[in-house]
């Protein structure tokens, strides 16, 4: 089972791969994090969407917003590994190619992350360090995480 990456924009996307994204999306963060809030969100249509697929499947997601659409920094967000997925490594191969995307489309910038307090150490293994205290985004512990700019 191999992993085939695909960065689109909101407007590239066609219905179908847009229902699959949001469908995994909802029930990754609202049904399994038991997570009331606003899933599709004004970032959407500004952001660059990366698909894992696996044999023509949906396996992770996530989401890079330019810098000033979020942060100053461009970020990485909505990072997502699908229940049936899971233990492939593949969250870590997604996150990989989404700081690899974000440094070369947005150079000497560094990258900041809102992550949930329980992934601290898996963020830190990409280089990021916490830069805030843990604070509460929709019923689930947070930290603010910085990863400086790479200089070539």
């Amino acid at each position: 089972m191999s992993l085939r990456f695909s960065w689109s924009r909101l407007d590239e996307l066609n219905t179908h791969d847009f229902y699959n994204i949001v469908k995994a999306r909802e029930a990754v963060f609202v049904v399994e994090q038991r997570c009331a809030y606003q899933e599709i969100d004004e970032l959407d249509p500004l952001a660059w969407h990366l698909s894992a697929t696996v044999d023509g499947q949906l396996a992770a997601y996530i989401r890079v917003v330019g810098p000033g659409d979020k942060f100053a920094e461009p970020s990485i967000g909505r990072v997502m590994t699908l229940k049936a997925f899971r233990g492939h490594q593949y969250g870590r191969a997604l996150m990989g190619e989404a700081v690899r995307f974000t440094e070369q489309t947005y150079p000497g910038l560094g990258i900041k992350i809102g992550a949930q307090v329980y992934l601290n150490v898996f963020y830190e293994s990409f280089g990021f360090k916490r830069i805030s205290e843990p604070y509460d985004e929709d019923g689930i512990p947070h930290i603010d995480m910085v990863k400086p700019a790479s200089h070539a």
